[in-house]
């Protein structure tokens, strides 16, 4: 975790930042530590969330009013809200300590509140600056959580343990989405994903061009012919001991789309490196596993190819030829996502396991839909879409159901294959998932359509401008629910 956060009884001594929660009113929250509510008022605070307010301090040198609206209102996503703010309020100081767990509602649950803070807190504070001469990096040294002295923090030390680990692990992704195409290559994502695998003890199989072509990934060949850089497809396993039950993870790994011959804008190939945020997702969502141990065996792969216009590239009217026999007739070579995923689908099935779930940044069409901070989401099997949608509720990551229209599945008929790559020019989100839906067969499925929530135009709560790392804590929600991984799938629950 890039900014380090503790649990303590009480208020260190000689902290900087004392931040305490508000809520809208504005109302203090537990002790005041020396805020007084008329003070707030003359300044027109209001207790929204996110909001601050500084201070002079006795506890600190520094008091942070921080909203967190409505007492009755105050939930996971509030507050970790809440202490993004904190984070971006306390930037060039020290040390911060914060008493948001006040803000819980009695009865509430504290560890998922301490995950909370402690997820706002650590993403908030992640910035890529690899590339800057002059980074302006969080300086904050650590964020201390004030559990209160009737509460052993020990308690509490697990649900900081776990945000840890999902930090990281959305830090890890947003890394590979924000790093340039041009030193993120399939082979370069492929080393990156093999090395963060190996170092917390995941089993790691790296298939190349010439394993490609023996197990017949027609569609991420085809989607490669237009590169002089050679495909990859990444496959990560988590397999505890004991465990009975196995789920897929897919994730899109295009690490730059130029539409091929189907060639995109100059503007719409400007944010085209943010192509792979389906396959940074699994890769960090993977790498966090072993932290969290879920008593299921997981297994994720990553087809990983450039989409180019070169001269041997996949021309529209080409007929591939993908892992499951299937024939795509391709008719638009930017619809090139759903012909990498068909084969990882595929190599999935295979896996026999009870349930799989793809990412991807695949149509531009679910962005017209529901806009730049939701996912949509299909699937064959209703009771693990609820289940998917409800861990992306828990995690602050939202998505909202779509269908998959059994009449629209027409659109897909080609005169010469199977299939085309392309329905007509309405639904494209749906057409693409009733594409994807052919490469399942009877396993309950799941597709997340993360083109909208992938990227962040500005710092919003928790996510910053740049990759949001989108999908890594849905996952992990998922991963993480007992009924899922013990009845794994919806038709098995």
């Amino acid at each position: 975790m890039s900014l380090p956060v503790s649990l303590a009884a009480e208020v260190p001594h000689g902290v900087d930042v004392l931040a305490v929660p508000v809520a809208r009113g504005p109302a203090l929250l537990g002790d005041g530590y020396g805020l007084e509510v008329d003070q707030l008022a003359t300044r027109s605070f209001e207790g929204k969330v996110g909001e601050t307010l500084s201070l002079p301090g006795q506890e600190a040198a520094t008091l942070l009013a921080v909203g967190v609206g409505p007492a009755e209102e105050v939930d996971a996503d509030v507050l970790r809200r809440a202490a993004a703010a904190v984070v971006r309020a306390g930037w060039k100081r020290r040390s911060v300590a914060t008493t948001l767990l006040d803000a819980v509602p009695a009865g509430g649950d504290r560890e998922a509140a301490v995950r909370a803070v402690a997820e706002g807190a650590g993403l908030a504070a992640y910035r890529f600056t690899r590339y800057k001469s002059d980074p302006d990096p969080c300086r904050l040294e650590g964020l201390t959580l004030v559990a209160g002295e009737s509460e052993d923090a020990d308690d509490l030390v697990p649900a900081l343990e776990r945000a840890r680990a999902v930090v990281e692990a959305v830090s890890l992704a947003r890394d590979l989405v924000n790093e340039p195409a041009g030193s993120l290559t399939p082979s370069d994502l492929a080393s990156r994903a093999d090395e963060a695998a190996r170092r917390v003890g995941l089993e790691v199989q790296i298939i190349d061009e010439a394993e490609a072509a023996s197990l017949g990934l027609g569609g991420l060949l085809g989607v490669a012919r237009g590169s002089d850089e050679p495909c990859r497809l990444i496959k990560l396993t988590y397999e505890p001991p004991g465990a009975t039950r196995t789920v897929a993870l897919v994730g899109k790994g295009i690490t730059f789309d130029s539409g091929g011959l189907s060639i995109k804008t100059a503007e719409g190939m400007m944010a085209m490196k943010t192509d792979m945020g389906g396959g940074a997702a699994v890769i960090g969502a993977m790498t966090a596993l072993p932290a969290l141990a879920p008593p299921v065996k997981v297994v994720g792969f990553v087809p990983a190819t450039e989409n180019m216009p070169g001269g041997r590239a996949t021309k529209p009217g080409d007929v591939l030829t993908t892992r499951n026999g299937t024939t795509v007739e391709v008719l638009n070579t930017d619809a090139e996502g759903r012909l990498v995923l068909a084969d990882a689908l595929a190599l999935a099935v295979e896996e026999e396991p009870e349930a799989i779930v793809d990412l991807a940044t695949l149509t531009g069409a679910c962005i017209v839909a529901l806009g730049q901070k939701i996912s949509g989401l299909m699937g064959n099997d209703e009771g693990l879409i609820e289940r998917v949608r409800s861990a992306a509720q828990r995690a602050g990551e939202p998505a909202w159901p779509l269908p998959l229209p059994k009449e629209y599945r027409k659109q897909l008929d080609s005169e010469v294959a199977d299939l085309k790559n392309i329905g007509g020019r309405h639904a494209g989100a749906l057409t693409a998932g009733l594409f994807l839906e052919e490469f399942v067969g009877d396993v309950p499925w799941a597709h997340l359509d993360i083109a909208g929530p992938s990227r962040s135009d500005d710092d919003d709560g928790p996510l910053v401008k740049g990759a949001t790392g989108v999908g890594v804590r849905t996952l992990l929600e998922l991963l993480a629910d007992d009924g899922f991984v013990t009845g794994v799938g919806g038709k098995s629950t």
